[in-house]
């Protein structure tokens, strides 16, 4: 039977009050899309208001350019499918295997405090099934709280975009907070690596991953575990 995975973005384009864009980074989108659908995996991409989800456009510059992003500029499909993401509240943690949230800044907003991504989440912890995120999309999993009410990740392994990687992107002040403090704050073990290297722990069914770097080794770990 084909496997499904729901990736959930941003709808978040405003970088705080900076009169910046911002949105979900396109290589933390690409790098697991095109794992997944290689494997063999249909996707269903989703945002919290449906549509067109924000591409953040720091992330379309030269430097960030990767082999997973070049695709994603010459695929008409994947383009399409970003353009007409279905809204996160008609969706059922049912129809799917797994769960992927790629990060960029807009998750900060968006995905920390909303409703209808919070019990999903639960919904697919609850169901035995693994829920993957990578960079400032680790910040979808603060409010999550287990059956007992217990924030989900206490005492959990777990990673998101470090202090010193927001604070050499200049971006401190402008964030509505520090996601490295938060996990902490909510009892998760935080673990990092060098800045701007590739770090992902899987501690159960919650696969976290640090920063861009680390997008495509969180979804070849949640290939790995649907495969199990």
């Amino acid at each position: 039977m084909i496997k499904k995975i729901l990736m959930v973005l941003t709808s978040h384009d405003e970088l705080g009050n900076t009169g910046q864009k911002t949105g979900f980074w396109v290589e933390e989108f690409a790098a697991p899309y095109y794992a997944f659908i290689d494997a063999g995996i249909e996707v269903t991409l989703a945002t919290p208001k449906g549509g067109q989800a924000p591409i953040d456009p720091t992330s379309t510059l030269e430097d960030f350019q990767t082999a997973a992003t070049t695709r994603y500029d010459n695929d008409a499909a994947a383009q399409a499918k970003i353009a007409t993401t279905v809204q996160l509240s008609s969706l059922n943690e049912s129809d799917f295997d797994g769960v992927f949230f790629p990060g960029g800044h807009g998750p900060l907003w968006d995905l920390t405090d909303n409703t209808d991504s919070i019990s999903l989440i639960e919904s697919f912890l609850k169901a035995g099934k693994a829920v993957a995120t990578v960079c400032h999309a680790s910040a979808a999993l603060l409010n999550v709280k287990q059956a007992s009410g217990d924030y989900a990740i206490k005492g959990k392994a777990i990673t998101g975009f470090t202090n010193s990687e927001e604070e050499a992107v200049q971006l401190t002040e402008v964030v509505p907070f520090l996601l490295e403090d938060e996990l902490i704050k909510r009892g998760g073990e935080y673990q990092k690596a060098q800045d701007w290297h590739a770090f992902v722990v899987q501690d159960g069914l919650i696969i976290t991953g640090q920063n861009p770097a680390s997008s495509a080794l969180a979804a070849e770990k949640l290939l790995t575990h649907l495969s199990a």
